[in-house]
């Protein structure tokens, strides 16, 4: 028999929460001055872009036996093991920029092992939120998430793009392991609840036969496949035009750092509006209308960004991107969260988050060379055939990215807007019972 979490307050998963927030800071400075770093060395996109692509493919790769290993193993301690590991590949990369020997190269392989190790700490975070956290607050504990990742995003690039000019990348990447202590002390100080092993394995087949269950599981239940559809395919479109907007920005301002960070900054304080409104608030009762409509918010947010050429532009248009994402991210988390049993959320998430990374490791791979090769050699002055195109984006390598990043947000609006079309999707909730009224039909049975 399974049995259930019994979360008493929150006190815990703050705890855990202020840490990573701290820890999420940190490596955000440091990706931001990673990401000027590399663009200063070799002004292509596709350099950036496969950072990405790398820090992706091994989880991947691992994805199916990560979500074993979270059902049965210490959830604390693959959380901390993977922040030492990030700590330590950090450690490595100063030393190699101190020595003169840090190259590009070196990034993919960083980003491919924090990656690794990012899997099981992200997927071990994920299904401690209900062991820690009353049901009736998942959507409150997931917009704070969102409040985490995007308060980063206030504090983070502004301090790395002023910092960078002043103590440059090895003073940000000091300031980068010493947020990591704090993300580990948070952990040490916390008690997650452990599930026993009858809960980590409800049935006694063997690791190898149980590798495929998060994929059983959600092709059983067709508004989970709808679900899973709908926001990989949002996500694809999404992480093709991010994986170039550092790169349109800096084309666009003459490697204006400074504009760069104010950006992220208006995008931090669009996210943290929009996680304080709907931690404050609790959320849309219809769930599904929160993942919909706040797609279609980001969406249309997007077009108007990609369209223009200025600051006084590009700020707003952020703000009201980011606002939308807690929207649909809280909401999306809160549905999965209620449907999925704990003891199980491990390979169930292993199989999600496996999906949603292959689209993205994809839209990583085909993003670069989409803009360097195709978009930005289409909108130059000397291209004739470009007419109206280069009257609405201009020309060069920024334009070119510009054009490509409003299609994706053309698509991300029309995905939302169908998902109101699809009834296993639209439905949702109704369709498919709670993971714990489902087990009270089954003890009503016997």
């Amino acid at each position: 028999m399974t049995q259930s979490p019994n979360p008493s307050n929150m006190g815990n998963f703050l705890t855990i929460w202020v840490g990573k927030l701290v820890s999420t800071i940190g490596s955000n400075m440091s990706n931001f001055a990673i990401a000027i770093w590399a663009w200063e060395i070799t002004g292509k996109a596709t350099t950036l872009t496969l950072v990405g692509f790398f820090s992706l493919l091994p989880g991947i790769a691992i994805a199916a036996i990560s979500g074993v290993i979270i059902d049965r193993f210490n959830r604390k301690l693959l959380m901390m093991v993977g922040d030492t590991v990030a700590v330590l590949t950090t450690i490595t990369m100063m030393l190699l920029y101190l020595t003169n020997h840090l190259e590009i190269w070196h990034l993919y392989i960083a980003s491919a092992l924090v990656g690794t190790f990012n899997q099981f700490q992200s997927l071990a975070y994920s299904a401690t939120v209900s062991l820690l956290v009353p049901k009736q607050h998942y959507t409150r504990a997931s917009s704070l998430e969102f409040l985490s990742s995007y308060g980063s995003n206030i504090v983070a690039p502004a301090l790395a793009g002023y910092l960078y000019q002043v103590i440059g990348l090895l003073g940000i990447w000091l300031i980068d392991i010493s947020t990591f202590a704090i993300a580990m002390t948070s952990l040490l100080l916390t008690r997650i609840p452990q599930l026993s092993p009858t809960d980590a394995d409800e049935t006694p087949t063997k690791i190898w036969q149980n590798l495929g269950f998060g994929f059983r599981y959600i092709l059983e239940r067709k508004s989970l496949i709808a679900l899973l559809i709908v926001t990989s395919v949002f996500w694809f479109a999404h992480d093709v035009g991010d994986s170039l907007y550092t790169p349109m920005i800096l084309a666009r301002t003459d490697n204006n750092t400074v504009i760069l960070g104010s950006l992220a900054a208006a995008a931090g304080f669009g996210g943290v509006t929009g996680a304080i409104i709907i931690s404050t608030w609790g959320g849309f009762k219809k769930k599904i209308n929160g993942v919909l409509l706040g797609m279609i918010g980001a969406g249309l947010s997007k077009i108007i960004f990609g369209l223009a050429r200025t600051p006084w532009i590009w700020i707003p248009t952020q703000f009201c991107s980011s606002f939308n994402f807690p929207f649909n991210g809280s909401s999306e988390s809160a549905i999965w969260l209620a449907k999925v049993a704990p003891n199980i959320q491990g390979r169930v998430f292993a199989a999600y988050t496996l999906i949603l990374q292959s689209g993205s490791a994809v839209a990583h791979l085909i993003a670069g060379p989409l803009a360097d090769k195709i978009f930005a050699p289409a909108l130059t002055a000397s291209n004739s055939r470009a007419g109206t195109l280069t009257t609405i984006f201009g020309t060069g390598a920024g334009a070119g990215i510009a054009l490509l990043y409003v299609i994706c947000a053309v698509c991300m609006l029309v995905i939302g807007c169908a998902g109101f079309y699809i009834r296993q999707l639209r439905d949702i909730e109704r369709i498919l019972p709670d993971h714990d009224t489902e087990y009270a039909q089954i003890l009503g049975e016997k």
